[in-house]
């Protein structure tokens, strides 16, 4: 990998996920990208004990990946406080892109999820097709 590697931070539901959802999807999309960027996958730490200085610690661990990421790859499966505060960080606060994809329709969606995302797509292979056409 060179200096040049653009980074994808893996945005998606964990919390009330089984760990199968939270890391199927990750994991294809890893494997598809495999080699050309590098993946920030916020399964790799394992927090799961849900005290308080834990939570504290991955909000923060996730927001430095956010910041670390040149674009976002999000899984909008489902309503997420997390992912949508992650969202609106990298896109509003940082100007991040941030790629989607979702089996909602927009009219299903929420308008925060709409603004902030740059483009949303019907499915995660549509979604890894956009990256590599585009990035």
């Amino acid at each position: 990998m060179n200096n040049n590697t653009k980074r994808i931070y893996l945005c998606g539901p964990i919390m009330d996920c089984t760990p199968g959802e939270s890391m199927s999807w990750r994991e294809r999309a890893k494997q598809r990208l495999a080699g050309r960027f590098v993946m920030l996958d916020p399964m790799r730490r394992n927090f799961r004990d849900r005290e308080i200085d834990s939570a504290n610690e991955i909000v923060e661990f996730d927001l430095q990946d956010v910041r670390d990421a040149d674009l976002l790859l999000v899984n909008y499966n489902k309503a997420s406080i997390g992912t949508a505060m992650e969202v609106f960080y990298a896109s509003h606060d940082l100007g991040k892109f941030v790629i989607a994809f979702s089996p909602e329709t927009f009219q299903d969606m929420s308008p925060w999820m709409v603004k902030f995302c740059t483009k949303i797509l019907p499915d995660l292979e549509a979604a890894l097709e956009y990256i590599d056409r585009h990035f």
